[in-house]
């Protein structure tokens, strides 16, 4: 797929170096896009609000007549996200969509993406350890997860946060 002048590009980062890139970007005068969220992390001598990158590992960027290597030339960029033959381009709607969400003031984070039918790991609460498969999801907060024992399943609801 050829990218089109106005598409929207992601681009992978080195670790931890998603600011880095996109000030380089927008440097370059590059439409850059580094959606952010707010969590309050808490250090042995203090706590402090702190933005971190809504998709670690990435940023995006409408590189319109810049080179390709321009672009990969900036600090902090590894490389386009390509599936077969080029970059691919993220449709507009889901770019604003993500712009809504970040401009709109909610709590929000990053959450593993899930699909009925899959394995999952609880990481927390009085399951912690216990692998099922994903029946359903409740709700955004609540997930229905299988487990198997003795050829049998036992069914129980538990918060998504609880796989994280």
């Amino acid at each position: 797929m050829v990218p089109e002048a106005e598409a929207w590009l992601a681009l992978t980062t080195k670790p931890r170096h998603e600011k880095v890139a996109s000030i380089g970007l927008r440097s370059k005068g590059c439409e850059e896009f580094l959606p952010l969220y707010r969590v309050r992390n808490r250090w042995s001598d203090r706590t402090k609000e702190v933005d971190l990158p809504l998709f670690p590992g990435y940023v995006f960027c409408r590189p319109q007549s810049m080179l390709r290597n321009k672009v990969l030339a900036t600090p902090g960029v590894r490389s386009f996200v390509e599936f077969g033959d080029g970059p691919v381009c993220i449709p507009e709607s889901e770019m604003t969509a993500v712009r809504k969400l970040v401009e709109s003031g909610l709590p929000l984070g990053p959450l593993p993406f899930l699909q009925v039918g899959q394995k999952v790991l609880i990481k927390r609460g009085a399951l912690s350890g216990v692998e099922g498969i994903l029946l359903e999801i409740k709700d955004s907060l609540r997930l229905v997860v299988s487990i198997n024992l003795l050829q049998r399943s036992v069914a129980a609801v538990i918060d998504r946060d609880f796989l994280l």
